[in-house]
């Protein structure tokens, strides 16, 4: 007897960057006509990211009739609807506290710039086009100032970007903050500091409390470390097959990469979907 069932998945969260992204930091064409047979299902679909709400708004606005729900800022932000759900404000001090901290960095030799992130803009201290490069790729709303550390905003993250690797020289930096806030390496040159509350796997688990959704009803998609929290938080929980060791062990499931479309294909596969055109 077939005993076969197709699991009942009403909420679907991907990572961005190395995860649903293509090797060139775009959103795959196939992902746009998947959106579309999963909005007839009812089935909610979800970006989580490090980048900004205003940067994930814009990547999907030719798709969003004002009803998608955006995990933005590593969970501090979310939005849905193009209204906050929620946020997780980070003590000013402690932000103030940061920008100051990378600028002892800088001076001691590190190739490294703060992004003050508000609920507004970002906001940077640093300005050559370098930096300014990274930067627009995450931050599309953000201002050059003279003094980050002092930013009339809700500020919810602080993101350090390392031209070196961020595992080896900003975030042994910060380790007096590790026992008080969530000091997260994102990816090989980010790292990104927040309210000791706030990650990718608490917002997803407010969101399934908001939609009335179950983790046995939730597939989630990631490839580092800052998405470890909100694999937990999906019983349908994939790491994409060249992530990090850490993320590889800790889902259930592995994913083709982001570069061979894995995260459409393994929708596609699991809702026994056929393959898009």
């Amino acid at each position: 007897m077939n005993t076969h069932h197709r699991p009942d998945i009403r909420l679907v969260v991907t990572d961005m960057d190395g995860t649903l992204l293509d090797a060139d930091g775009r959103v795959p064409d196939s992902l746009w006509p998947l959106l579309a047979e999963l909005n007839r299902r009812g089935i909610v679909f979800c970006p989580a990211s490090g980048r900004q709400y205003a940067t994930l708004a814009d990547q999907f606005a030719a798709v969003d009739d004002g009803g998608m729900v955006y995990i933005a800022e590593n969970g501090t932000y979310v939005v849905r609807g193009g209204a906050e759900l929620s946020s997780d404000p980070l003590d000013p001090a402690v932000a103030s506290w940061l920008v100051k901290a990378v600028r002892g960095l800088v001076d001691d030799g590190v190739d490294a710039g703060a992004v003050v992130c508000g609920k507004r803009s970002a906001y940077v201290e640093r300005s050559d086009e370098a930096f300014m490069t990274e930067v627009r790729k995450y931050y599309h709303r953000h201002q050059i100032v003279e003094d980050a550390s002092a930013v009339d905003d809700d500020v919810i993250k602080v993101a350090l970007f390392d031209f070196g690797r961020a595992e080896e020289t900003t975030a042994p930096a910060l380790t007096s903050l590790v026992d008080s806030h969530q000091v997260v390496v994102s990816s090989e040159h980010w790292v990104d500091v927040m309210s000791p509350d706030a990650n990718k796997g608490v917002a997803v688990r407010r969101l399934q409390r908001e939609l009335g959704i179950t983790a046995a009803q939730t597939m989630v998609f990631g490839d580092y470390l800052n998405d470890l929290q909100m694999l937990d938080a999906a019983d349908w929980s994939y790491a994409m097959a060249d992530a990090h060791p850490e993320v590889r062990r800790r889902a259930r499931h592995q994913a083709p990469s982001n570069t061979e479309d894995g995260v459409v294909r393994t929708i596609r596969r699991v809702l026994e979907l056929p393959p898009g055109e």
